[in-house]
């Protein structure tokens, strides 16, 4: 991992790729986004300040567990200032999060455990189908495969 000294406050894209193990095309990506932000040389050169390194950690992190980039995008922006996210700030809004993962591991479960019960069946209208209406949540309000693309069904 290449070493940048300490008098350099601000990163190039390669540089902050390097360090962070995120390819260019990602950080610009990333700061399209409002992940992270740069600022320009007179040469109009992207420079990155030091603690870009540890957003881009913590957009990695959030990503691995499944968090969508905009819930990432928004738990930055409610930092004062859109300062760099601390260990606190980690584990008060991955707590915040909490639910939301065990909801998704829940159904994960459910879809994992019921897969074979709906292989090659291809009618998407079974009354209490796992894969397509879990829980039999459309049985009260409709029925056939129109449920999963907006129709009334019948």
């Amino acid at each position: 991992m290449p070493k940048i000294p300490e008098k350099i406050h601000r990163l190039t894209v390669g540089q902050l790729a390097a360090r962070s193990g995120v390819a260019v095309s990602a950080l610009h990506f990333y700061e399209a986004k409002g992940l992270i932000s740069s600022s320009r040389t007179v040469g109009n050169q992207r420079r990155y300040a030091r603690d870009a390194l540890r957003r881009v950690a913590f957009v990695r992190a959030a990503q691995r567990v499944g968090i969508p980039l905009a819930t990432i995008r928004e738990a930055l922006a409610s930092l004062p200032e859109e300062r760099t996210p601390t260990r606190e700030d980690w584990a008060r809004l991955s707590e915040a999060w909490r639910a939301e993962l065990d909801e998704r591991i829940t159904q994960l479960t459910r879809l994992r455990d019921h897969l074979s019960d709906c292989i090659g069946c291809g009618c998407l209208s079974l009354n209490a189908c796992v894969l397509s209406n879990p829980d039999d949540a459309y049985g009260e309000r409709r029925t056939g495969s129109r449920l999963t693309t907006g129709g009334t069904g019948s």
